[in-house]
């Protein structure tokens, strides 16, 4: 016989599982692929982590998966820390993962990898996008922190080549868990304030840890959303981000991307200068242009008496013209009229009237002669009609008179006068009903008998019964 207290139910029973196998089971670093990989809306992720011969149920619940920057994806090698758990609703074993990493390749290296590749696939990175920087910006735009270096040296390069442009910062940190947030929010402050020719976001150099928010995808969708030309200037010349990318110029340093968005002073006064010779040389080029212009149109002017003559005879050309066209038109018209007049004529009423009798007679001789024809046919399929019907009536008189001689002899033969003629007779109360049976009648009824030749009135006396 059992034990009655040693009967669990099921519920107990996995919690006694459970409890054993999170306190004897330590967490763990494990090894495996990713299968079966589901993202339902709750922003967990559930998998399978397996290997050619066993496979194990995963959890990563979504606060853990905040420094996971790559996307997992089945078939992906991963390495994962992990406690082991029983999910006591389904009683499954699973393990619950507290970090997530790719196996072979760092965990920042696979998230820049994927999202340039997903943004590349978008277009985001095409020439075609790219907006072209101002010559000579009225106001620049920065992106930066307000502690930093960086500005203090764009500042001091700007001053120096190009001081009439206004320089407008745009405090920001560029580094940590809120970067990427804080830029993207200075950037669209910067961009939809229509201040800015162009913007530049900058910072120094550091790991690539150090710069990853400029590697974050909602920083890199707002800057290919400005309408501003945007200069990216992140780290050293070897330092490469998704928003070097995504810009419409990428700088190797801060200090370059201030040289590449203003012109040198000196330049432009070089150019200035070059530019005032330039025109002045276009200047007498043009006088000496419309000079010689003037002087061939002062040839090709006529004098005001050749100029009258030409005008009379050009005149006297159009009268002769006009007189010539007045009078076709005048001809032309006339044989119009003598052709109007004619059919006028071979149109007018007497004619009409004379043309619409004839055929009314015609007509009417037409219709006559097809009554007379209709009248002649249908007078001949009357007579033909009238015999048939006569002999149809013939041959059903005599075929109703046969039949009413048979219905005759009929009923003679079942007529009860019939029977009466061969000895019978017919015996009825006082309400001339026939009695057919002995409690049709009572002591004292008057009753009828109907013979052959006449009639017995009787009174009931008596009533035997057989």
């Amino acid at each position: 016989m059992f034990n009655i207290d040693e009967i669990y139910t099921v519920s107990s029973f996995l919690s006694l599982c459970n409890k054993t196998i999170e306190n004897n089971i330590p967490t763990c670093w494990l090894s495996g692929e990713i299968s079966n990989l589901s993202r339902p809306a709750s922003g967990h992720w559930y998998f399978s982590l397996k290997d050619d011969k066993g496979q194990i149920r995963c959890a990563l619940f979504r606060l853990n998966q905040r420094n996971v920057k790559f996307n997992p994806e089945n078939g992906m090698q991963i390495l994962v820390r992990a406690a082991p758990t029983l999910y006591e609703a389904r009683g499954d074993f699973q393990i619950i993962i507290q970090h997530i990493e790719p196996v072979g390749v760092g965990n920042l290296n696979l998230a820049f990898e994927q999202l340039k590749e997903k943004l590349t696939n978008e277009g985001l990175f095409a020439d075609e996008h790219k907006k072209s920087l101002p010559l000579k910006p009225n106001t620049i735009g920065v992106i930066s922190s307000s502690n930093g270096a960086v500005i203090r040296d764009i500042v001091k390069i700007l001053n120096k080549r190009y001081p009439f442009a206004k320089i407008l910062l745009f405090d920001s940190i560029v580094q940590g868990d809120n970067a990427a947030k804080k830029l993207t929010t200075a950037l669209n402050v910067a961009d939809k304030s229509n201040k800015c020719d162009v913007i530049i976001i900058a910072r120094g150099g550091g790991s690539l840890e150090d710069l990853w928010a400029f590697n974050e995808e909602i920083l890199a969708r707002a800057i290919f959303d400005s309408t501003t030309p945007i200069v990216s200037a992140v780290g050293h010349e070897t330092d490469v981000t998704i928003a070097d990318f995504v810009a419409d110029v990428r700088a190797p340093t801060p200090s370059a991307a201030a040289m590449l968005v203003a012109p040198d002073r000196l330049d432009l006064l070089s150019n200035s200068a070059k530019l005032y010779k330039q025109l002045l040389q276009q200047q007498q080029q043009i006088i000496q242009q419309n000079k010689n212009a003037l002087t061939q149109l002062k040839l090709r002017i006529p004098s005001p008496d050749r100029q009258l003559n030409l005008l009379a005879q050009r005149l006297d050309y159009l009268n002769s013209n006009l007189k010539h066209q007045a009078k076709n038109i005048i001809n032309l018209n006339a044989n119009k009229l003598n052709s109007l007049s004619a059919s006028i004529k071979q149109h007018s009423p007497i004619e009409n009237i004379r043309h619409s009798k004839e055929l009314n007679r015609i007509s009417i001789n037409q219709l006559n002669q097809q009554i007379r024809n209709i009248v002649s046919k249908n007078t001949q399929r009357l007579e033909y009609s009238s015999n048939k019907l006569l002999k149809a009536i013939n041959i059903l008189v005599d075929k109703n008179k046969n039949q009413l001689s048979i219905y005759v002899n009929s009923l003679e033969h079942l007529s009860p006068l019939s029977t009466l003629s061969r000895g019978y007779s017919i015996t009825t109360n006082a309400k001339n009903q026939v009695l057919s049976s002995m409690t049709d009648i009572k002591i004292n009824q008057t009753i009828t008998t109907r013979l052959t030749n006449g009639k017995i009135h009787s009174k009931i006396e008596k009533i035997d019964k057989d």
